[in-house]
């Protein structure tokens, strides 16, 4: 038996397929979404989602959201969803490198928040990345 995991960012849906479980980054925890999984409703930490499916794993990046479940379906809300293997470090570089010039330059308290959010993602990204990158033979 499995849950239908779906993904959804405000560009639309991002994943959507059956898996065997998922591992989510909760703002109290990581929880394991298993079949048949209680009914749930909770808040989605920025973080690495782990997907298990015909026995591979699979990893994401996600930040924060919304994360439901109800009968073995998961609908998960977030802000930005990328596959690991999407991740590009070298743009994740200069995105990191572009927030801490912002940061530094702080026009205005919105403009620093932003910056801000973009540092936290650059930088979630380049974990993530780094951790799955293949490595050479």
């Amino acid at each position: 038996m499995n849950i239908l995991l779906e993904i959804i960012t405000p560009e639309g849906v991002t994943y959507k397929d059956e898996v065997q479980e998922a591992i989510v980054p909760t703002t109290t925890g990581e929880i394991t979404i298993l079949p048949n999984h209680i009914n749930l409703v909770t808040e989605v930490a920025p973080g690495e989602l782990i997907i298990k499916k015909n026995n591979k794993t699979y990893s994401m990046v996600i930040t924060e959201g919304f994360l439901e479940v109800t009968k073995n379906h998961v609908s998960l809300l977030a802000n930005y969803a990328v596959r690991a293997e999407s991740i590009s470090i070298a743009k994740a570089e200069e995105a990191k490198k572009r927030a801490e010039r912002l940061i530094k330059e702080k026009t205005s308290d919105k403009d620093f928040r932003i910056a801000e959010g973009e540092l936290r993602k650059a930088l979630l990204e380049l974990k993530i990345g780094l951790k799955h990158r293949k490595k050479p033979i």
